[in-house]
């Protein structure tokens, strides 16, 4: 017989007197989670040629290395937010934090290039029950929507600030202490994390069924979202047209209509139908998946722009990058101000054009360009923009949902967001890539020139989607609490 499972306390009197007696440490803890699950996309980039010659990985183990995270936590995203809905944000968080510890220490220790890889793998899973858990916990613990505003743009800051802060810590860790370190740095930080969550998160309590997980629905989805994502890798090498991609993406396809035509007939189905009815919550996940690649290419170009045109080391190429970091905190900042004064329609709208504007700017790079004008400025304006037209995405996907489903809504909105991010990234480099190639071809610049105009033409095609997303998310809801997705007892919850 399966289980019922119990309801969780995020609508209960125990998340009530955590809630009011110490909702900011719940937040330092979410932060903290949502920070190293991001900071680990990026933090080995730098530590792969020492991985290389310690473990004798080919160029494809190291893209594996890279990849492998990307694969699982895109691909198990929807799954890991559910869960928290149904089993309760407690229990979910603690065993993504044993998973993503338990994998950082094993791939620390990897003896082999296939223990390192599989590691990471196991990362992934452990991020992709943490991220959606985390935005769970602070909607619960936040009802108020302006303090809840403030406490989505914190997370939004410290996951900003991972991406950011990847390269640098990477770079730091690998000079002074060996590329093992870059893994070893989340093992006293998952056991301290784990410590505080188990004091502090609420327990579960015992109440009404909400559902059981729906295990063939989960199985097609994650499969799908994997391999649509695994496409996007072997893309990189292989090429859009190989057998290799093609044969990934259809079946991807395949995978992902089979898990809609389920869910319609699906007694306990892991998406409710209803979900894709709540015009909100869907708007918010497209505009996410066309955006979200222009945060991670940017970031890709200058840094490849400082090292190999600037020729700067990897560690001072992450500190050059640093105003990154400073864009997003402040962007948030600013967007959980606004959105309530103006609306997630309209600070959308400002940030969209902000990062758009400073795009143009970047694009206007050459190999004589200084540092501070050209780059800084920019750069802190570009992810400034972006993090104010990151906020209003999360609060409308967060209020179309309705509490009850607040884990599947930030499934959703971060699986949009992965895969976007990734096809997006694909896309510009390819877009740059292919630039630099005909410009390198024709004989008519140096080399470092070549690369700098295809930086700069990928750089104004993401300044144009990012304007273009601007305007189309004129279709958000003007307030802060859109209406939320019906429950039935078919949808089973």
């Amino acid at each position: 017989m399966t289980p019922r499972p119990e309801q969780h306390t995020d609508h209960g009197p125990a998340l009530d007197a955590v809630a009011r007696s110490r909702p900011w440490v719940i937040l330092a803890i979410a932060c903290a989670a949502q920070f190293i699950c991001v900071l680990d996309v990026s933090i080995v980039n730098v530590a792969l040629p020492s991985m290389r010659e310690s473990l004798g990985l080919s160029p494809g183990g190291l893209q594996w290395v890279v990849n492998g995270y990307a694969l699982t936590f895109a691909g198990f995203l929807l799954l890991g937010g559910r869960a928290a809905d149904l089993l309760g944000s407690r229990r979910v968080f603690l065993a993504g934090l044993a998973l993503f510890t338990a994998a950082s220490l094993a791939g620390g220790l990897a003896q082999a290039g296939w223990q390192l890889v599989a590691a990471r793998f196991v990362q992934g899973l452990g991020g992709a029950l943490l991220v959606p858990t985390t935005l769970t916990v602070l909607t619960t613990t936040f009802p108020r929507s302006r303090a809840r505003a403030r406490a989505l743009a914190v997370l939004t800051a410290a996951a900003g600030a991972g991406g950011a802060l990847g390269g640098v810590f990477g770079g730091l860790l690998t000079g002074l202490l060996g590329w093992r370190w870059v893994l070893f740095v989340n093992v006293p930080l998952g056991v301290v994390l784990s410590l505080a969550a188990a004091g502090t998160l609420p327990g579960a309590v015992r109440g009404s069924v909400r559902g059981r997980l729906d295990v063939l629905g989960s199985l097609a989805v994650t499969l799908g979202t994997s391999g649509l994502v695994a496409a996007i890798v072997v893309s990189e090498s292989r090429g859009w047209t190989s057998a290799h991609t093609l044969s990934l993406v259809g079946v991807a396809a395949l995978l992902l209509t089979g898990f809609l035509l389920w869910e319609r007939r699906a007694r306990h189905p892991l998406v409710p139908p209803a979900v894709f009815r709540v015009r909100p919550l869907m708007t918010a996940n497209t505009l996410a998946l066309v955006i979200s690649g222009v945060l991670p290419a940017t970031m890709f170009f200058l840094s490849l722009y400082l090292q190999n045109v600037k020729d700067l080391t990897p560690l001072w190429a992450g500190v050059a990058l640093l105003p990154s970091a400073a864009g997003v905190a402040l962007g948030a900042a600013a967007a959980s101000r606004l959105v309530g004064v103006l609306g997630p329609r309209v600070v959308f709208l400002a940030g969209s054009l902000l990062a758009a504007a400073a795009l143009v700017w970047l694009s206007r790079l050459s190999p004589d360009s200084g540092y501070a004008g050209p780059v800084a400025v920019p750069l802190f304006l570009s992810m400034a923009g972006l993090s104010v037209a990151g906020l209003p995405l999360t609060l409308t996907a967060v209020a179309g949902a309705g509490p009850d489903r607040a884990g599947l809504a930030s499934g959703l909105l971060n699986t949009a967001k992965q895969i976007g991010g990734a096809v997006g990234l694909a896309a510009l480099v390819t877009l740059a890539a292919t630039r630099t190639a005909a410009l390198t071809a024709a004989g008519r610049t140096s080399e470092d020139a070549a690369t700098t105009q295809g930086f700069g033409l990928a750089l104004l095609v993401a300044a144009g989607v990012v304007l273009g997303a601007g305007f189309c998310g004129l279709a958000l809801p003007r307030g802060t609490s859109p209406e939320p997705a019906p429950s039935s007892p078919e949808d089973g919850v």
